[in-house]
């Protein structure tokens, strides 16, 4: 005979299978509702098993014929690329800054624009841009980004006698930042040729700023006059981006690679 001990522990071990069972059950609805598919019984292996619609057509659930996967799998939701916002806003204030390099307006536009459009908002999209794992834009909107947040405090700096700058420590600065963009031209090239046109048409400006601060000052209004180029150009590779993604084709095409 089966003494109450055992009884009651063969009651604990049933009660035990059962809600096990249930757990199992609940796991396999979960999946069949969410992702198509149900785990095989087996503890050490998990298969994917066709699922058979309305019409009684097999569905693969290879990663091949994703997009054949049942309606009852959501679509991931759509990121936008964050090259547009730091394209737009390295074209945005390179461009207001030659407008001040040639005279057409002050000091204020360009340092207020630079700190909050071109220096955080193209900074924050190279952040989003290493989420997607490009490289080259993570470090490209990045470093240009800091380089406004910088040359923007020089100048509050220069204004309020803090820290201040002299013609030779801002050309110094703008060879280092020079020497940076080289890499990044470099790099460019290997995108399309539009970048690479962006780019080659930056690193021209920079050097022509180069020399201007050490002693030819008249190079200043043709570095702007290029420069605008350059923004023009970085304006046309953030339209390609949005074109292409609204129109759902090459509407701006932007070229091969210079370098293969």
């Amino acid at each position: 005979m089966t003494s109450e001990g055992e009884v009651f522990e063969n009651q604990k071990h049933l009660k035990r299978a059962l809600r096990t069972v249930k757990r199992l059950q609940m796991k396999q609805e979960f999946l069949m509702r969410t992702f198509g598919y149900v785990e095989s019984s087996r503890p050490t292996m998990v298969t994917r098993q066709a699922i058979r619609t309305p019409a009684d057509k097999p569905i693969s659930l290879t990663r091949a014929s994703a997009p054949q996967m049942s309606e009852k799998v959501a679509a991931a939701p759509k990121v936008g690329n964050p090259a547009v916002v730091g394209l737009a806003a390295f074209g945005l204030t390179t461009m207001m800054l030659q407008f001040h390099n040639v005279g057409w307006v002050g000091l204020g536009p360009v340092v207020w624009l630079g700190l909050i459009f071109g220096g955080l908002a193209q900074f924050i999209a190279g952040l989003q841009e290493q989420k997607t794992g490009n490289n080259f834009g993570y470090v490209a909107f990045t470093s240009y980004g800091a380089f406004w947040i910088s040359l923007g405090i020089m100048f509050l700096g220069n204004t309020f006698k803090v820290l201040t700058a002299s013609e030779q420590d801002v050309g110094w600065f703008l060879v280092a930042w020079t020497m940076l963009t080289v890499i990044l031209w470099v790099g460019s090239m290997r995108v399309n040729g539009a970048l690479a046109l962006t780019f080659t048409l930056l690193l021209i400006g920079f050097i022509l700023l180069d020399l201007g601060h050490f002693g030819f000052a008249f190079l200043i209004p043709v570095a702007g006059y290029e420069l605008m180029i350059c923004a023009l150009a970085a304006w046309y590779v953030m339209a390609h981006l949005i074109f292409l993604d609204l129109f759902g084709r090459d509407v701006l095409p932007v070229g091969p690679a210079w370098l293969r």
